[in-house]
């Protein structure tokens, strides 16, 4: 006689204990929007991985310095990035436009005083080859008339040589990208200047002369006018950079810039 004790089972003839193996139940798979799905969890390993970005996708870049610690220094980091890629270098304006011309950077990175020809002159002969051309300024300069004269000749963006790293590599990113990148306070200088009267080509070359202690007889010899347009000329630089005698027109002069262009 067999006696069932749930699980278990006596067999009263043997006296042997035979235990029943429960059956296994089979898991059907879930269903998603009639799809077959895993009820396993994703490993990490399994996750997609982030594409690598390939060299023709790198932002190619022209440096231009006549310091060539800092030009072989920018060369390097800007190397170093895995979005970026130098394609020339530069030592003077002259030899950033033939490069430019040879190359076609995405960006153009310019000092702005430079030998041969300067900052603005390279953006403007860049800019007359290709009105797309993205440039930054780089610069150890802040005064209102040399930030005013890179925008105007078509800089799009405009950095002191005191900003970091990261603010370098983010001016570059969103310059490629079709963005302007002016620091808050170069902005408020660059609007201080334009909302002044500008002076004339003739009125900046007075004021050059001007600052390096010409009188006003010198002054009309070496731009071959009289004494009297001389002194017209004064007194509408006066009136322009809101001042009262020379003195203070060479100040203001040397605060905006006037006197480097």
């Amino acid at each position: 006689m067999l006696h069932r004790d749930r699980a278990m089972m006596i067999d009263t003839a043997t006296r042997a204990t035979v235990f029943s193996v429960p059956a296994v139940v089979k898991r059907k798979p879930r269903v998603a929007n009639g799809l077959v799905t895993s009820s396993r969890k994703r490993t990490a390993s399994a996750r997609p991985q982030s594409r690598k970005i390939t060299p023709s996708e790198r932002i190619r870049l022209l440096i231009a310095d006549d310091h060539a610690l800092i030009l072989e220094g920018l060369a390097a980091t800007i190397g170093r990035q895995d979005d970026m890629t130098v394609v020339a270098k530069a030592s003077n304006g002259r030899e950033a436009v033939e490069l430019w011309k040879r190359y076609r950077p995405d960006v153009s990175l310019l000092d702005l005083r430079m030998p041969t020809l300067n900052g603005v002159g390279v953006i403007k002969e860049v800019r007359d080859l290709d009105v797309s051309a993205r440039v930054i300024v780089q610069t150890i300069y802040d005064t209102d008339e040399e930030i005013y004269q890179a925008i105007r000749a078509g800089a799009k963006g405009y950095l002191l040589k005191d900003a970091t790293l990261e603010e370098l590599l983010d001016s570059i990113r969103r310059v490629h990208a079709g963005e302007t990148c002016i620091p808050p306070a170069l902005g408020a200088k660059l609007a201080s200047r334009m909302s002044g009267e500008a002076l004339t080509g003739r009125e900046v070359d007075v004021l050059k002369l001007l600052a390096r202690g010409r009188s006003n007889k010198e002054i009309a010899a070496d731009l071959f006018i009289s004494e009297t347009t001389v002194k017209t000329h004064m007194r509408s630089i006066f009136s322009k950079l809101d001042v009262m005698s020379r003195t203070e027109a060479i100040a203001a002069a040397n605060r905006r810039g006037l006197t480097q262009l």
